[in-house]
């Protein structure tokens, strides 16, 4: 099936889910949008999938996202870019619950997670600081035996 075929087959299965509903209607997303927003490739966020970190639905064998799903692939995309794994976020991701009801798990994990991670960057920090004092004291050394060996 051609890209311009399926495309415009998601988009319709988009299009009938959302005029399904009695309800109010819901923002629902295709693969394609989410991969323009946050310049993911479509490999990735079928991966995310599953490792159960986003669980889009399908409609016509088209993967629709809702509101939640692209709430999660955000916070999944923060999280990794401040050095979580992938079974930490799955953690955070789950103590949320159906309905938010684990939103108060949520926060007590974040902090206890954020204190042993700036207490690790510290530590880290003071490493290399103490490398770079060194490399310097070094550096200079080898400077002062580099004069004193042009001026004979």
């Amino acid at each position: 099936m051609s890209a311009g075929l399926d495309r415009k087959r998601k988009a319709a299965a988009l299009e009938m889910l959302a005029s399904s509903t009695s309800e109010p209607q819901e923002q629902l997303y295709g693969i394609t949008q989410l991969c323009d927003e946050f310049g993911l490739s479509p490999r990735a966020i079928r991966f995310y999938e599953d490792k159960g970190l986003i669980e889009p639905r399908r409609v016509n064998g088209a993967r629709v996202y809702t509101q939640r799903d692209r709430a999660r692939l955000k916070l999944i995309l923060r999280a990794k870019e401040i050095g979580s794994s992938l079974d930490e976020i799955k953690q955070y991701l789950d103590l949320y619950g159906n309905h938010g009801e684990g939103r108060s798990k949520q926060l007590q994990f974040t902090l206890e997670r954020t204190d042993q991670m700036i207490a690790e960057l510290e530590q880290k920090r003071a490493h290399i600081e103490a490398t770079l004092a060194e490399l310097r004291v070094i550096n200079e050394a080898v400077r002062q035996q580099i004069a004193a060996a042009q001026e004979k």
